[in-house]
């Protein structure tokens, strides 16, 4: 008789990239005792962070910005040329503005404070790691100031249904959240996101998502 019990789901593979020894194992400690996610490597740099994410290809980076040779930020760049789908959780205080700006437009998918609640980084993990972008309004508000003028011109050329999609991207929703609530295909929102991409010159879902909130378009 064939087996019909559910699969357990995989863990989301993290890769702490810090410093910090003590923060390193803090964290491995707290992780390790959630049962969807799971540790796979640490590393003290951006250079061996880089590293470790071609080795291991991980879920998702917790990477510290402020690190002795290659930082998170240049990690971050390095990350993006070679393509690694990881997805990268930047780690900062709240004074670190100036620093997490140029992090998330080098394709950094949200941050969290290094004194987050445990179960709050948790969440964010699992958040980044099902498709969202965490921008804190802190730190959304510093990258809309950096940006220069003009630009809504641009979005007469979106169709209606890319402009719902666009919205839904600014409200941090993922491809499957979006495709269920237009009742679209995952498919058919993948073909809109990147037709949205390229039509408005953007790199990625972060770009797009607070191209959305400065020019109206966010729900």
């Amino acid at each position: 008789m064939a087996d019909t019990a559910p699969r357990p789901k995989a863990a989301i593979r993290v890769l702490l990239v810090d410093d910090h020894q003590v923060v390193r194992r803090g964290l491995r400690t707290f992780l390790e005792i959630q049962d969807d996610i799971e540790v796979v490597g640490e590393a003290p740099d951006g250079e061996q962070g880089v590293a470790a994410a071609e080795e291991l290809r991980p879920d998702i980076v917790l990477m510290d910005i402020k690190m002795p040779g290659m930082d998170g930020i240049e990690a971050l760049r390095r990350l993006r040329e070679l393509a690694n789908p990881a997805r990268v959780l930047v780690v900062t205080s709240f004074t670190e503005q100036r620093t997490v700006v140029p992090a998330l437009r080098a394709g950094a998918s949200g941050y969290v404070y290094k004194d987050v609640d445990p179960d709050a980084l948790a969440d964010a993990i699992r958040s980044v790691h099902a498709g969202h972008v965490l921008l804190q309004p802190e730190v959304a508000g510093a990258l809309l100031s950096q940006e220069p003028g003009g630009g809504q011109g641009r979005g007469t050329v979106l169709t209606e249904r890319e402009r719902e999609v666009l919205g839904l991207i600014a409200d941090g929703r993922s491809n499957r959240e979006i495709a269920r609530a237009l009742v679209l295909s995952e498919k058919t929102v993948k073909t809109h996101v990147s037709n949205i991409l390229m039509k408005l010159d953007l790199a990625d879902r972060t770009q797009a998502a607070l191209w959305a909130v400065r020019n109206g378009a966010a729900g």
